[in-house]
C-alpha cells in the first residue's frame, strides 16, 4: 500500500528541519508556494502541516505564516542519568556554562539530609546554566556533600558531566528521589536564563544517593516551560506520580 501524498509531504518537511534546513525561529515558505512545488492542492498540503503540527514541530500564526518551533527536550523520569547527559542522548545541542564552583556551608536542604551532620560542615556549590541551540534553557544549582566535594572540585564542569565525576571519584550512585512542580520564573533566574521573569517553568528538586543510602548530591534545577515536554513510562508498581492538591476546591 502506497504511502499517501500528504504523508509523504509531511515526512520531507520534517526531514527538512530536523536537518537545518528550515531552522527553529524561522518562517516556512507560504501555503501557496509549497502546495506548487510539491504539486498538490491546498488541501493537501493543509493536511500534511496538520502533521507537523501534531508533533509540534510547527506554530501555524493566523495571518503571519507558519513558523518552526523550538525543539523541546523529553525529561525522562525514569533513569538516573543526569540531565545533561539525557539531552545528550537526545542529541541536543548542549553546552555547559560554568557560574561557579566553590566550597560553602551547606545549607539546610543538605545537612537535615545527614541527620548528625558536624556543625560547620562544607559542601561544593556548583551552579551552572545549560544552552540548547546556543540559547540559555536551563539554570542548575548542585551541592555536593562531603568527601566526593573536595575529590571533584577542580572538576572542569564545562566538560565533564558531575556523574561522571562523582564516578571517578569512586562515588556509587544507587537511586534518587525527585520532585517537578510548574512555578514561575524568578527574576534572579531570569537574569542568567535571559528570559523574562514571570514565564513558566518547570523546577526539579532532585536527591541522590549513594548505595549506603547516604546523599551524595541536592539539585535544584529550573527549567524553561517552553524547551522541556516531561514523558514517563507508566508500568506496574514501578512509577509512582503523586498529585498536590490542585484539583481539590
Amino acid at each position: 500500500m502506497s504511502t499517501p501524498r500528504y504523508r509523504a509531504i509531511a515526512d520531507d518537511l520534517i526531514h527538512k528541519i530536523k536537518s537545518g534546513h528550515y531552522r527553529a525561529g524561522e518562517a516556512l515558505p507560504g501555503q501557496r508556494e509549497l502546495s506548487a512545488s510539491y504539486g498538490v492542492t491546498m488541501m493537501t498540503l493543509r493536511q500534511a502541516l496538520q502533521v507537523l503540527s501534531g508533533e509540534g514541530l510547527i506554530d501555524q500564526r493566523a495571518g503571519r505564516g507558519t513558523y518552526v518551533t523550538q525543539p523541546s527536550a523529553e525529561y525522562p523520569l525514569d533513569t538516573l542519568r543526569s540531565l545533561g547527559d539525557d539531552l545528550r542522548r537526545q542529541g541536543h545541542p548542549l553546552r555547559t556554562e560554568v557560574l561557579s564552583a566553590a566550597l560553602r556551608p551547606a545549607p539546610r536542604s543538605l545537612t537535615r539530609l545527614l541527620g548528625d551532620a558536624p556543625a560547620g560542615l562544607r559542601a561544593l556549590r556548583l551552579a551552572r546554566v545549560r544552552h540548547l541551540s546556543g540559547r540559555p534553557a536551563v539554570h542548575q544549582i548542585s551541592w555536593i556533600a562531603e568527601p566526593h566535594a573536595s575529590a571533584i572540585r577542580g572538576a572542569d564542569f564545562t566538560e565533564t558531566p558531575l556523574y561522571t565525576a562523582l564516578a571517578e571519584a569512586g562515588a556509587r550512585v544507587h537511586r534518587a528521589t525527585e520532585r517537578i512542580r510548574p512555578a514561575l520564573l524568578t527574576a534572579p533566574v531570569a537574569a542568567r536564563l535571559r528570559h523574562p521573569a514571570g514565564s513558566p517553568v518547570f523546577v526539579s528538586e532532585r536527591v541522590t544517593y549513594d548505595d549506603r543510602g547516604a546523599p551524595v548530591v541536592v539539585d535544584h534545577a529550573t527549567i524553561l516551560g517552553e524547551w522541556m515536554e516531561i514523558r514517563a513510562e507508566r508500568k506496574a508498581a514501578d512509577l509512582s506520580l503523586h498529585w498536590s492538591g490542585a484539583f481539590t476546591k
